[in-house]
Parts: structure tokens; sequence; C-alpha cells
């Protein structure tokens, strides 16, 4: 079964245009190709952004909130009390009144006690604002360097100035060692927020990079680890499949254009944890000029002008990832619609109400 599964998956017609084979993909010539068994390397590289993130909190953004003036809050621990204990994770974390005179008896003590148990329990469970902060700086950095290192590796190129080069010699496309190491590095990064999602900071979604399943998801679930869990698959997957289908030089580019937006809205999340607040309002404006630039005008009118388009004139049949994945990409351009809506919403309280 799994060896028909496998067959099905990787048929040809899928993900090459007419005539071509897996074979047709083997390096000559000076020629590389991207292939999928290199896809496995992410995992690797998501352990060595784990630990880049593990020494850049401890000994970059901490100091750095020090000098911002966040200070770390220690909050006190409640008496180990298993009962109460199973009670606050099984049952509920806010018991009425009755229920609290009920786990007071039974654990022999007063209701007054009960209260303040759950009360530290609960704030327990609370981010401080350092907590906070140091993954708003990790996501900031991360984001900030790939829009400075993608830059770098595409300004030179000609589909970045000229959509239609995406096309030209497609499928032969060979992959350039910045193309890789820029999709590597992605990839990873999104293996180690999945590998971080037991720990990390317990919150509503935020309009993310690259998800497409995600907020359709979000209407069936209201638990805030799965909606996670599968906007990094989909983010994964998105970026795994254009790897797969040689389609690097578009994906580097909706890559870069999502990139360039993030890192505004996380520093402004920085400055808002240090109650820095005309800059932290500076920077959201920045954010949403960059979110409407790059989202609502470049990757439609751009991205998705390359995608579904101008394939057209380079084959007469198109293969089912071009269905595929433009599906996905409309989904994407849909999302971006709805959060724009929401961003704008913001700036005309911002503007009007003060």
């Amino acid at each position: 079964i799994l060896k028909t599964l496998n067959s099905w998956f990787w048929w040809e017609n899928i993900w090459m245009p007419i005539n071509c084979t897996w074979a047709d993909f083997v390096d000559r010539d000076g020629l590389v190709f991207p292939k999928p068994h290199q896809l496995y390397a992410t995992i690797p590289y998501a352990f060595v952004l784990l630990i880049i993130r593990f020494f850049s909190e401890r000994y970059v953004a901490i100091p750095l909130a020090k000098a911002l003036g966040i200070k770390n809050v220690r909050r006190v621990k409640p008496q180990p009390n298993p009962v109460l204990e199973s009670y606050f994770r099984e049952c509920s974390k806010h018991p009425s009144q009755s229920e609290i005179k009920g786990l007071a008896k039974k654990c022999n003590c007063t209701v007054h006690l009960v209260e303040k148990w759950f009360r530290r329990r609960r704030n327990l469970e609370i981010p401080t604002v350092l907590r906070k902060f140091q993954e708003a700086f990790w996501r900031f950095s991360f984001y900030l360097t790939s829009s400075i290192v993608g830059f770098i590796f595409l300004y030179d190129k000609p589909w970045f100035y000229d959509i239609w080069q995406t096309w030209v010699g497609y499928p032969f496309q060979t992959l350039l060692p910045s193309q890789y190491w820029y999709y590597m590095a992605e990839i990873g990064f999104y293996w180690s927020l999945i590998f971080t999602l037991g720990i990390d900071i317990k919150r509503k979604a935020n309009p993310p990079g690259l998800c497409v399943i995600a907020f359709t998801f979000l209407f069936f679930s209201s638990q805030d680890f799965m909606a996670h869990v599968v906007h990094h698959l989909a983010a994964i997957g998105l970026m795994s499949g254009s790897w797969c289908g040689n389609y690097v030089r578009l994906g580097t580019l909706v890559i870069f254009v999502h990139d360039t937006a993030d890192f505004w809205l996380e520093a402004a999340k920085m400055f808002n944890y240090a109650r820095w607040e005309k800059t932290c309002n500076m920077l959201f404006i920045i954010f949403s000029i960059a979110f409407f630039i790059t989202r609502i005008i470049l990757f439609p009118f751009w991205i998705l002008r390359a995608t579904l388009y101008q394939p057209t004139y380079y084959s007469t049949t198109p293969v089912i990832a071009y269905f595929l994945f433009n599906g996905m990409l409309l989904t994407l351009q849909g999302l971006h619609l709805y959060w724009g809506y929401l961003i704008f919403k913001i700036l005309k309280r911002f503007v009007f109400l003060k």
C-alpha cells in the first residue's frame, strides 16, 4: 500500500510538464536540480536554529530587555497539592464558590487558602513580559536576517526585476547555492517552531506568514496548539512542494515578500512590551504600510500574475501542481485581504479615536 501511495504521489504528471520524468533531473553538465531527499536536512538545521535561539534569547534578548526597562517578575509558586493540581488541570482553572468549598473540605484547609492557591496557580500560566519579549526578539531577529539575506540573494537575479524570468528554461532551471540555503533556513525555522510549541507562549493565533489551511481550521477548533501545528505544517508543505516541483525561483520571491513585513510587527511587539508607546505606534504604522505594499499589491499583481497567467505561455497542458499551488496561493491572498481589513480597522481607530 505504501509503495502504491508513493508511486501515486511522485507521478510525473502531478509535478512537471508533459514528457518530463524524474530521470531528467539528474545533475549533469554543471546543472544542479533540487531533490526531495534534501528536505530531510531541514530537521537537523531546525535544531541548529534552536541552539542559536537559546543563546540569542539568553545573552542578547535579556540584556536588551533590561536596557529597555523590562523587569523579570518572579511569581510565587503555590504549595504542592496533588488534589488541587489535578482539579486545576482536568476540571476548571476558575472553580465556583461551591466547588472551592468542596475542595477545601477535601484538602482539610480553609476556603481562603484554596482561593489563594488557585490565584497563584493561574498566575503561573500567564507568561511574563520578559518571556514575551524574548520570543518576539527571536522572531524579529530571524525575519530581519531572512529579509536582508533574501535581498542579497535576489537583488542581482533577473527574475527579481522581470517576473517572466521565473519561467525561462523551466523545469530545467539549475539550483543555486543561495537558493538552497534560503529554503533550508526557512523550512528549518518552521520545524523549530513546531518543536517548541509546547514551551512557547500560548496565545490567540496571529496572522501568519505562509498559512493556507490554518485560518479555515480555526473555525472548527479553538485549540491554540493545534492551530499553530496546522499553520506551521502548511508553511512547510508549501515550501517543500515548491522545492520538489522546482518552483524555487517563485518560492524565494514568495518567502521574501512575506518576511519583509513580519519583522516590523515583531519589533512593534518588543517596544509594546517595553511600554515605548510612540515607538510602538510608529513601528506598527510602518508594518501596516509594508503589509499593504507586499501582500495587497505585490503578491497578487506580481506573484499571482506569474503563477496564474504566465505559465500558459510556456505550456498548453497545465499539470496538476498548477491547480494545486495556485489554489493555495489564492486562498492565501484571501487571508491577506482579511488581515488587511483588520489592520485597516486598527489604523482607523488609531488615527480617529487615539
